[in-house]
């Protein structure tokens, strides 16, 4: 390979929230932190050039969005997902998570609902609840490990009068699921049967394996097109998590003067100059190492369903179709505090407990793969030496 990713880098004291927030979260900092969602690997060597240069300037005022900053995404789309998107379309936010906020914000009221797909990434409860709205549960169902949509509860949950959005999450944080075409297309219908607009996260949507495929929501039909919202970002592809540079992709005239009007009434923040830097060298000449990266992850996860087959078999594991994140079913194990107190004292492991996903999660972990192959190596071996005799 022509990128280490077998490197080895001393994040501590580098303001590291995986790190860091070790002795809040496990009480303790010697454990291999394998938790929140961002990668070990240096990001490509093009993007820290082009940081090096622009810091050596030493002039840091305000900055201003040009074409290009959007040509480098609208391209980097088109490319990687046979997806043309208009620059008038995109709307620039710090991240995800906030910009999820500001649709919650823009087009419901305290009072109505939002439905999301449970488990999931937890920080969806938070910006639903702590904007007076209330949370909709539409569990996922499973069928021999595999993770599939309930369409029959979906549509009761659409159909409720006081339900106005609906979260998707695609690729799914934590199950890795990448949803296909047709599962799209049904619940897309739903939505626009039920005059629910739909919130894409799809901040993962380059992070895929071999044999799946990323379809963005609004290609699925004109329809969904003008009922939708798409945000996205180079942080999980490249990981630049720090940068803050997202976008937010609005094809609905109507939707994206709401949109902006809500950006305006609350906020008055503009992009990062490193992080429109890095996005834009990101997806201009990154392509190479990520290709890399994906070969390194795959093999990372193929590592650990391997050993968990042979060596604690009673770890059920389905293959992610994408993202870097895995969802270990422990519960053969009984209790997830239990669980969680190995992992924590005696394999010295930190994973994300499967609850604060939702109840369906109770039992699972999240184990992030996104750092060197050793790395993953000594965990497994850990949890094995804690394990092997319960």
């Amino acid at each position: 390979m022509k990128y280490n990713f077998d490197e080895i880098i001393d994040r501590r004291n580098t303001e590291s929230a995986k790190w860091k927030a070790l002795k809040q979260l496990y009480g303790r900092e010697d454990i291999i932190p394998m938790w929140v969602a961002d990668m070990d690997f240096k990001s490509p060597p093009e993007v820290i050039q082009s940081l090096k240069e622009r810091a050596d300037h030493g002039v840091f005022g305000y900055p201003i969005i040009d074409d290009n900053y959007f040509d480098s995404f609208v391209n980097w789309v088109k490319k990687r997902h046979e997806l043309n998107i208009s620059k008038e379309w995109i709307i620039t936010a710090d991240g995800v998570v906030d910009a999820l906020k500001i649709a919650i914000l823009a087009f419901s009221k305290p009072g109505d609902k939002v439905v999301v797909q449970t488990p999931v990434y937890y920080p969806f409860y938070n910006i639903i609840k702590s904007n007076g709205r209330e949370i909709l549960r539409n569990s996922l169902k499973t069928e021999n490990g595999n993770y599939l949509m309930d369409y029959e509860d979906l549509e009761k949950k659409l159909s409720d009068k006081r339900t106005k959005l609906f979260i998707l999450c695609n690729p799914h944080n934590p199950v890795g699921r990448v949803w296909k075409k047709q599962e799209l297309k049904k619940l897309s219908d739903l939505c626009i049967k039920h005059n629910v607009i739909l919130l894409s996260d799809e901040i993962h949507s380059d992070l895929i394996y071999p044999s799946n495929k990323h379809i963005p929501i609004v290609s699925i039909s004109q329809e969904i097109k003008e009922k939708s919202l798409t945000f996205y970002a180079p942080s999980k592809t490249f990981n630049l998590a720090g940068l803050k540079a997202s976008y937010v992709v609005i094809p609905s005239n109507e939707l994206r003067n709401e949109y902006k009007n809500t950006v305006e009434s609350i906020s008055s923040s503009s992009l990062n100059i490193f992080g429109m830097i890095a996005a834009k060298v990101a997806y201009e000449k990154g392509e190479d190492w990520h290709k890399e990266l994906l070969i390194y992850l795959e093999n990372n996860i193929d590592f650990v369903i391997s050993f968990f087959n042979d060596k604690l078999p009673k770890v059920k594991i389905t293959k992610p179709e994408g993202t870097y994140l895995m969802w270990l079913d422990f519960r053969a194990y009984g209790d997830e505090e239990k669980i969680k107190e190995v992992l924590v004292s005696q394999a010295k492991v930190g994973l994300e407990e499967g609850s604060i996903f939702g109840e369906e999660g109770k039992g699972y972990f999240r184990m992030n793969i996104g750092c060197p192959k050793s790395v993953i190596e000594k965990a497994c071996n850990n949890i094995y030496d804690a394990f092997k005799g319960l």
